[in-house]
């Protein structure tokens, strides 16, 4: 995942090491050595992610307020 991506809110869908596939809503704190920590839309409880354990993902987008 490009660090350009840290502090947006993102779509993973995610393969964990016992082979359980996620999809998770996140908002990415920090991307090093190939992991991910972020912070988990639904729980609200900070998640650490193997990079390589990512299978897709993509932006989300929110809406703009007055709009």
């Amino acid at each position: 995942m490009p660090v350009k991506y840290l502090g947006w809110l993102v779509e993973i869908i995610y393969q964990d090491q016992a082979g359980k596939i996620t999809k998770r809503r996140i908002q990415i704190k920090s991307i090093r050595s190939g992991m991910i920590k972020a912070d988990d839309l639904l729980s609200g409880q900070p998640r650490t992610f193997r990079e390589s354990g990512l299978l897709a993902w993509h932006p989300i987008k929110t809406a703009v307020k007055g709009a």
